[in-house]
């Protein structure tokens, strides 16, 4: 999934984006409101993290700007007003949830994904492409009905090629949705990755459509491939990933509470 964080506090928004990439979002930065409208009238985001205190349009402005012309782009709004009107004004004006800073990541984090469920009722609780299963709330996939093993980024790409079964998926595409668009990424980091996938999966999932791209396809537990245990003792966000529960960005202090 990929996440817009607008804040001008560059320290803040760059703990946001570290933590959030471990967790295997795909996130872009801004600094203004200026920018962050621009990025997300024509950006392709499941949601975004919006400061109230920005140069150029306040957060307000910003999600009214959104609202008038439609876009229900799920917004999680930030402020260090933490009255209850400033609150109510936050919602009035179009943003689906209001957190002050400072704030604890695991409790953005957790607002975030029940945001993310909210924001998307059309798609399945559980996703099936096959013998596969991935269940997004749980964060887990079985293979067979037996647990598969994956770190954040794995899972993030799996997660978008179920949302596209039996669809050619070009690599342009994984690198937009699934790699943040500033990360300083190898040219092959998608084949790696799909090269892990194939390892955990079976070759036989994820199909290689020769100058486009990848699909996964359908395959019955009859096609005759084992499944995959884990690794034993082996995180599911192994890798540098975070624990759940447990902040990646230190100890479980408050984010947004210091200056820059």
């Amino acid at each position: 999934m990929r996440l817009l964080v607008v804040e001008d506090e560059q320290r803040l928004a760059r703990a946001l984006q570290r933590g959030l990439a471990a967790e295997g979002f795909a996130v872009d930065l801004a600094h203004d409101g200026v920018s962050g409208l621009d990025l997300a009238r024509h950006g392709d985001y499941d949601a975004m993290i919006l400061d109230v205190m920005l140069p150029g349009l306040s957060g307000y402005r910003v999600v009214r700007q959104l609202r008038a012309e439609e876009q229900w782009l799920p917004v999680l709004m930030l402020s260090a007003k933490d009255g209850e009107y400033d609150q109510a004004d936050g919602l009035d004006c179009g943003a689906d949830d209001y957190l002050t800073k400072p704030f604890s990541y695991v409790v953005l984090l957790a607002r975030l994904r029940a945001l993310l469920r909210r924001g998307a009722p059309s798609r399945p609780t559980v996703l099936v492409v096959g013998d596969i299963e991935l269940d997004p709330a749980a964060r887990s996939v079985t293979r067979s009905g037996e647990p598969v093993v994956l770190t954040a980024r794995e899972y993030a790409l799996l997660e978008y090629l179920m949302r596209r079964p039996d669809r050619v998926v070009s690599k342009i595409e994984l690198l937009d949705h699934v790699w943040d668009a500033a990360a300083d990424t190898a040219p092959n980091v998608v084949e790696v990755y799909i090269g892990y996938l194939r390892r955990k999966l079976g070759r036989d999932r994820l199909e290689t459509v020769r100058g486009a791209g990848y699909r996964l396809a359908h395959v019955s537990p009859a096609a005759g491939v084992s499944p995959v245990s884990p690794v034993a003792g082996v995180s599911p966000v192994a890798g540098g990933s975070p624990v759940a529960g447990v902040s990646p960005l230190g100890g479980g202090a408050p984010l947004g509470g210091g200056s820059p």
